[in-house]
């Protein structure tokens, strides 16, 4: 037998160190090879890493959240045969004998010492100890050897009722099974005192209150909730957090709202749908990108990348266009990118298979970067406006919010028009205020007119 260890390899980004994910194996597993161990989180997407062999996994690196670098040991694993790390397989083969003899020593010390204290290592040998102690006082107790002396099993033999109310929002020591057969029988666990370390409340206890008669807890009353989760950002959300205060905090925004009649596009997009319905279907989104494809032919500022740092401003022929897409792992914008080349119904088919590709998992590092331009939409849970956060490094992000039917004035009477507002954000220190109303105004009448978006200059 021997230890193969694999490191974490280069994902080709140029980066010294990621962040660890999460894990899909534990140690003692068997893994085959190309199994997936594991996963890192670099700043553009996350990244599987396989097993090149098959055995048994006998270290990890660290927990999710921990930052690794790149050529680090990331796990290693027990083989058959000669491995690639033979100090290890020395150490490892120490500590698995070193339990094996403690796991021995604590069967045979298990029977002459049922009441002396359990050490952790010792509990998987002797569950029948274990039980009779206060770390693990809340399961219910096992059944007493017969050589056990008898008071670890007697109950108290009366109901016994608290001289004191607990104060407001004071919980009693019980376990979950233990609150659950309180609940059962009616109990008000605040009138019972426990038997158990710490006045920790005993299924015996349940039973002898239950016994003397003790009150039932009011139906209607509910004790204040006073439990706290604590939930450790790591991984997607973490760079998503840290992507969303780097834009709040370099970027000074500034964001126009504007009402959009979005009735003759509608309509047209109907149609299409109708008389083109083997070409797919399509979304609003396709005629926004076209859109947006026209409005910065006139104005390339916006279709830009700013570079703070060094102080320059990329402006782009080429436009790739972020859409920002909701995942089970959090928000990430895949990219369409060369979106001046795509007829509506190519840029449909490629926001839906990035979309998927995204909410997969399954998106490549060149589908998640590059974009110039980024479009934001809730759909229906959309509002009435919204203020969205520019994708750094980029100028400008187009937001899409909830349509819906208003009565409009046409100059003799009102009539019912599908409406929608844009809310579009810019970064102020490149893009003048004139000029951003300028863009707003440009997507405004290509939406309102949608022959235009067909017209080629």
């Amino acid at each position: 037998m021997g230890i193969f260890t694999i490191k974490l390899p280069d994902v080709g980004e140029g980066i010294a160190e990621a962040e660890l994910s999460e894990w899909n194996v534990a140690v003692g597993d068997i893994v085959r090879e190309d199994d997936i161990l594991g996963s890192v989180m670099t700043d553009k997407a996350a990244v599987e890493v396989p097993t090149s062999v098959s055995g048994t996994v006998a270290w990890l690196c660290g927990e999710p959240g921990d930052t690794i670098a790149i050529g680090a040991k990331f796990i290693q694993i027990e083989v058959d045969g000669p491995g690639n790390d033979n100090e290890l397989m020395v150490s490892t083969q120490s500590a698995s004998q070193s339990a094996s003899q403690s796991a021995s020593q604590s069967a045979s010390r298990a029977a002459p010492q049922a009441a002396a204290p359990v050490r952790p290592a010792e509990t998987a040998a002797a569950p029948e100890i274990a039980a009779s102690e206060p770390a693990n006082s809340e399961k219910r107790p096992a059944p007493t050897p017969p050589h056990a002396p008898a008071a670890l099993n007697a109950a108290p033999s009366a109901p016994a009722q608290r001289t004191r109310p607990l104060r407001m929002g004071e919980k009693p020591l019980a376990a979950p099974s233990v609150r659950q057969a309180a609940r059962d029988v009616g109990i008000d666990l605040r009138q019972v005192e426990g038997s158990g370390p710490a006045g920790r409340i005993l299924h015996g206890d349940i039973e002898a209150f239950a016994a003397g008669g003790g009150p039932a807890a009011a139906p209607t009353r509910k004790m204040p909730a006073t439990a706290t989760r604590e939930v450790k950002v790591i991984g997607m959300r973490r760079r998503i957090a840290e992507k969303m205060a780097l834009s709040k905090a370099r970027i000074p925004h500034i964001t126009i709202v504007e009402e959009v009649d979005v009735s003759a596009v509608e309509d047209l997009r109907a149609n299409l749908n109708k008389s083109h319905a083997a070409r797919g279907k399509l979304t609003l989104l396709p005629f926004i990108i076209r859109a947006i494809v026209t409005a910065v032919r006139a104005q390339p500022e916006l279709n830009a990348r700013y570079d703070d740092e060094a102080g320059i401003v990329h402006q782009h022929s080429a436009v790739h266009v972020g859409i920002a897409t909701q995942t089970p792992a959090g928000l990430t914008v895949p990219v369409v990118r060369h979106a001046e080349t795509l007829s509506l119904w190519d840029s449909a088919a490629e926001i839906i298979r990035l979309a998927e590709s995204a909410r997969d998992g399954k998106a490549t590092r060149d589908d998640l970067s590059g974009s110039t331009i980024s479009i934001t939409s809730l759909g229906a849970l959309g509002a009435i406006a919204t203020t969205p956060i520019i994708n750094h490094p980029e100028v400008a992000i187009v937001g899409i919010n909830k349509m819906a039917v208003r009565p409009m004035w046409d100059g003799q009477a009102f009539q019912p028009r599908r409406m929608m507002n844009i809310s579009c954000s810019f970064d102020h220190r490149v893009i003048d205020g004139w000029d951003a109303a300028v863009f707003v105004q440009k997507l405004k009448t290509l939406i309102e007119t949608p022959a235009l978006l067909f017209i080629e200059d």
